[in-house]
């Protein structure tokens, strides 16, 4: 499953950072939305690709967005964050508001980095390029 992020944000950074973290079996790989092969799956999914305000989750070669894609994220980190996913429950316009809504401000909330995230040598092999 590849997760695609903005790369300068600094709350999408901490995300990553935390999936990983939480990811023990290595189920996710990660490429930022402003790379090339980021804008070429958006485009590939049917998705804008100068849309920054999401990432997007490719699973199965389905393209997951917004509140459902942060979800089935959840569903395969550890416990207790796999239960995150029970609010898939929630109606899909009521989740996806709430989820643009912190995204709307989340570089005002968390700021904006002057380039993409790095990893560390020992994490570069979860990213692609």
């Amino acid at each position: 499953m590849l997760i695609l992020f903005d790369g300068v944000c600094n709350l999408c950074a901490w995300s990553v950072r935390f999936i990983i973290e939480h990811d023990p079996r290595t189920v996710f790989r990660f490429a930022a939305l402003q790379s090339d092969l980021g804008r070429q799956l958006m485009i590939q999914h049917g998705l804008d690709p100068e849309a920054m305000n999401s990432f997007v989750l490719i699973q199965n070669d389905k393209a997951h967005t917004e509140s459902s894609a942060a979800l089935h994220v959840a569903r395969k980190l550890t416990w207790p964050w796999s239960w995150a996913y029970a609010f898939i429950l929630l109606p899909k316009p009521f989740r996806d508001a709430v989820y643009r809504f912190i995204s709307r401000h989340r570089y005002r909330w968390f700021g904006r980095a002057d380039s993409c995230l790095m990893p560390t040598p020992e994490l570069r092999a979860r990213f692609v390029d």
